[in-house]
C-alpha cells in the first residue's frame, strides 16, 4: 500500500521540467505582449506550449491554475456574479478644446498652488474598462467596470486573454495588488472577426469597442476565447501596503510592465498645459497608424501626493481628465439614395444626408456600399442612420436606428436601368458578385467618363493638364467618346472650354504628347480592363512580352500567367473579344501612335528567390521612397500588395507602422525592416537612387 502510494508521486525532475517550460513560456509572452519584441518565433513557442500541455496530460496532479496553459474558457454561466470594488472605479471628466485643456490646467496649478504641473499622458483606449486581482502574483478575479462601485465577475473570459498574464514575473510586487485597464480588440483582430462573421453568415459588429464589449461579456467563455482580445494597464485600485511602491504614476506603471503587466508605448511625461497639447497633436497625427482604436487623450496628474490634494468632485477625479477627439461617428437622417456608376459599370449606392459634423468634417454623403451591405444593415430611407469617419476614409453609413424608423421609411431597391439618364441600359447582377453593373458599357456616358479618367490617371498614362473636370466637359460636347479621340483634338477645341485658355489648352495638347511614349505595363493598366490592376498589367506584360500576344491569348494560356486565376483570365479575354475595344486599342496604336520600349524574352525570364512571392509596404521608409521600394521589389520578380492576408509572404515594416504589422504577425507573416529589405537589393545588384 505504502509502495503503491509513493510509485505514484512523479520524480522531482518532472516537476522541475514543468516550472522550467512555464517559466519560459511566461518569459515569451512578456517579451511579446509587453515588450512588443519577441526573442523566439511563433513555432519554437508552439513547441514548448504543446511540450507543456503533453507533461501536463502525462501528470495532472502538477497542473495548477496559472499554467499558460489555462487560458481554454471553462464551461457557460447562467450570469455574471457582481463585485464591489474595493476602490470605486471612476469615470474622468472631458474636455474638448485648447481653452477647456487650459481651463483644466489652470484649477489644478491652483488647487496645488504651484506654477506649473507635470503629467503623465497616454491614449484613451476605446474598449472597457477593467479592474485585475492578483494576490501572491496569480490572477484570481476579473471585473467589468459595471456602475463604478459594482461590477460583473468576468474571471473566466478574462482568462482566455493572452495579453493578460494569469502570474505576475518576479517576486516583488505587493501581496495584494489590483491592476486596473481597458481590454481592446486591435484594428486587425477585428477586421478578422468580421470576415468570419460574414464567412459565417452572421452579424459584424460596428466597431472594435462594441466587438470587444461583446466578447467580453459572453456567457459562454469559449466563444470569448476565439475573440482577438488584447489589454493595456493604465492604473492601480487597492493595493496592500507590504511592499514600497514609486511615488508617480508614470513609475508605477513602468513597474506593472516590469512585473509582465502591458502597458501602452505611447505613455509619456509632459509639462503643463503646452506638452499635454503637443502630446494631444502629436498622437492625433499618428491615429490612424496606431493599431487600436483611440477617442482622445487622458491628462493625469503625475506625483501620487498631489493626486491626493486635489481629490475628487461629484464622481470624478480632479487631477486627471479626457481630452476627446472629435466623434467618428454620430448620428443622422438618411434622405435619400442616389446610385453612381464606375468605370466598369458598377451601380453604387451613395447615402444623401442630414449634414452631420463626424471626425472633424461635415458630412453629406456616405457609402452604402451595394445592396448585400443594405440588407445586411437592414438601412431604410428616412432611417436615423450611425455614420461612421475615421481619419480619410470615406464616410460610410454603418447601421439604422430601428427604434427611431418613421412610419413613411421607404425600402430602397436597386434601379433596373442604368441611373444616368443618356444610357438607359439594363442594370444587370451576376450570380455570386455583390456588385450590380450597367450593362451599357463605352455606351454609357458616365463609364465613358471614368475610363477616360482612369486612362489619363497619373499610375495610367499620366497625361498632364487633364483633370476630371475637363474630361467631363469634352464627353459632355461630344468631343471625346473613348481614350484615343484625346489625341485627336485640336488647340482651338480645347481653348474653347470653360475656364480653358490658350496656353492652358496648349500644356494639354503637349501632356498629350508626351505621354504617347509609356510602357507596356502602363498601357495595359490603362486600358481599364476590369481587375486588372498595376501589378496583374505588369505581370502579363513580363509573361508576354509583347500585347498582340496578349490580345490573342486564351483564358487557359492567361491563367498559367503568376497571380491570374479564372477571374482575371476570364475579364482580360472578355475585354479583347469585343470589338469596339479592339477597334480603340488600334486606334490608340496606331493612329495616336502610342509606344514603348519593346521588352525582350530575357527580361521577364529573370528568376529569383523572390519571383511570385507577396509584399505589402507599410510605415515610412527613411532610405527610399514606397515607389521606389516597390519597383526594385517588381524587378525581382515579387508582387507587391496592399493589404496583409494569408497569402502574403513577406511585409516590410518602416518607422510608425500600424494594423498592418500586427495583422502579419498574427498570421506569422515573416517581416522585414528597412535594413533587411536594402540588403536584398545589394545582394542583387539593385541600388536605391536618390529621388
Amino acid at each position: 500500500m505504502m509502495g503503491d502510494l509513493f510509485d505514484s508521486v512523479p520524480e522531482p525532475p518532472i516537476a522541475e521540467q514543468l516550472e522550467n517550460l512555464k517559466g519560459q513560456l511566461r518569459h515569451h509572452n512578456y517579451r511579446y505582449y509587453v515588450l512588443d519584441d519577441p526573442d523566439v518565433p511563433d513555432a519554437e513557442y508552439d513547441r514548448l506550449f504543446r511540450e507543456l500541455q503533453k507533461l501536463e496530460a502525462q501528470h495532472p496532479e502538477l497542473l495548477t491554475s496559472d499554467s499558460p496553459t489555462q487560458r481554454v474558457g471553462d464551461q457557460p454561466l447562467s450570469k455574471f456574479d457582481e463585485v464591489v470594488h474595493a476602490i470605486p472605479m471612476l469615470s474622468l471628466g472631458n474636455v474638448f478644446s485648447e481653452k477647456e485643456l487650459t481651463d483644466f490646467n489652470q484649477r489644478v496649478i491652483q488647487g496645488l498652488g504651484v506654477d506649473q504641473a507635470d503629467y503623465c499622458v497616454e491614449p484613451k483606449l476605446d474598449g472597457l474598462a477593467i479592474s485585475l486581482r492578483y494576490e501572491d502574483g496569480k490572477l484570481v478575479q476579473g471585473a467589468t467596470r459595471g456602475d463604478g462601485a459594482t461590477g460583473e465577475n468576468v474571471t473566466q473570459n478574462i482568462r482566455t486573454i493572452q495579453a493578460i498574464p494569469l502570474k505576475l514575473i518576479g517576486n516583488d510586487y505587493p501581496q495584494i495588488l489590483e491592476v486596473r485597464g481597458e481590454v481592446f480588440m486591435p484594428k486587425a483582430g477585428f477586421d478578422a472577426l468580421n470576415e468570419r462573421q460574414r464567412e459565417k453568415g452572421e452579424k459584424s459588429f460596428a466597431n472594435p469597442r462594441n466587438a470587444a464589449a461583446g466578447s467580453l461579456r459572453q456567457l459562454d467563455p469559449r466563444i470569448t476565447t476565439t475573440r482577438p482580445l488584447s489589454f493595456y494597464c493604465y492604473g492601480m485600485g487597492e493595493i496592500s501596503d507590504d511592499i514600497a511602491l514609486a511615488d508617480n504614476h508614470y513609475e508605477r506603471l513602468m513597474g506593472l510592465k516590469n512585473w509582465g503587466l502591458p502597458v501602452s508605448s505611447e505613455i509619456q511625461r509632459v509639462n503643463g498645459s503646452e506638452g499635454c497639447l503637443s502630446y494631444y497633436k502629436q498622437i492625433g497625427e499618428k491615429r490612424d497608424a496606431l493599431p487600436y482604436e483611440i477617442d482622445g487623450v487622458v491628462y493625469k496628474v503625475n506625483s501620487l501626493s498631489q493626486q491626493d490634494e486635489l481629490g475628487f468632485v461629484s464622481r470624478a477625479p480632479r487631477w486627471a481628465t479626457a481630452h476627446k477627439f472629435p466623434a467618428q461617428e454620430e448620428l443622422t437622417i438618411l434622405n435619400d439614395v442616389e446610385w453612381q456608376v464606375g468605370r466598369t459599370g458598377a451601380v453604387t449606392p451613395v447615402a444623401r444626408l442630414e449634414p452631420v459634423f463626424v471626425g472633424g468634417v461635415t458630412v453629406t454623403n456616405a457609402t452604402l456600399h451595394n445592396m448585400d451591405e443594405i440588407k445586411r444593415k437592414g438601412v431604410m430611407i428616412g432611417d436615423t442612420v450611425i455614420v461612421r469617419r475615421a481619419g480619410d476614409v470615406i464616410p460610410e453609413v454603418v447601421g439604422a436606428v430601428i427604434s427611431k424608423r418613421p412610419k413613411t421609411a421607404k425600402e430602397i431597391l436597386l434601379p433596373k436601368h442604368c441611373p444616368d439618364p443618356a444610357c438607359g441600359a439594363d442594370v444587370v447582377r451576376t450570380e455570386g458578385e455583390s456588385a450590380a453593373r450597367c450593362s451599357g458599357g463605352l455606351s454609357c456616358p458616365a463609364q465613358r467618363k471614368e475610363a477616360i479618367k482612369h486612362f489619363a490617371s497619373r499610375k495610367a498614362m499620366d497625361v498632364e493638364g487633364l483633370g476630371d473636370k475637363l474630361v467631363e466637359q469634352l464627353v459632355d460636347a461630344g468631343l471625346v467618346h473613348n481614350p484615343a479621340d484625346l489625341f485627336a483634338l485640336k488647340l482651338e477645341q480645347l481653348s474653347g472650354m470653360e475656364r480653358m485658355g490658350e496656353k492652358s489648352a496648349q500644356n494639354m495638347i503637349d501632356g498629350l504628347d508626351k505621354s504617347r511614349t509609356t510602357t507596356l505595363p502602363r498601357f495595359i493598366f490603362a486600358l481599364g480592363i476590369r481587375d486588372v490592376g498595376e501589378t496583374t498589367a505588369r505581370t502579363l506584360a513580363l509573361h508576354f512580352c509583347n500585347l498582340k500576344s496578349i490580345i490573342d491569348s486564351e483564358e487557359e494560356q492567361l491563367i498559367e500567367v503568376p497571380d491570374v486565376g479564372p477571374i482575371v483570365a476570364a475579364s482580360i479575354h472578355n475585354f479583347f473579344r469585343q470589338p469596339h475595344n479592339i477597334e480603340v486599342v488600334e486606334q490608340l496604336v496606331n493612329e495616336a501612335k502610342i509606344s514603348w520600349p519593346i521588352i525582350e524574352m530575357s527580361d521577364s525570364a529573370i528568376e529569383t528567390e523572390y519571383s511570385g512571392k507577396s509584399f505589402v509596404l507599410t510605415g515610412t521608409l527613411s532610405k527610399m521612397s514606397r515607389q521606389q521600394a516597390k519597383e526594385l521589389l517588381q524587378s525581382l520578380g515579387a508582387k507587391v500588395v496592399g493589404s496583409v492576408s494569408k497569402k502574403t509572404d513577406y511585409l516590410v515594416a518602416g518607422e510608425a507602422a500600424g494594423s498592418k504589422l500586427t495583422k502579419a504577425e498574427s498570421l506569422g507573416i515573416t517581416v522585414l525592416s528597412e535594413e533587411d529589405l536594402l540588403a536584398i537589393f545589394n545582394n542583387h545588384q539593385l541600388h536605391v537612387t536618390d529621388s
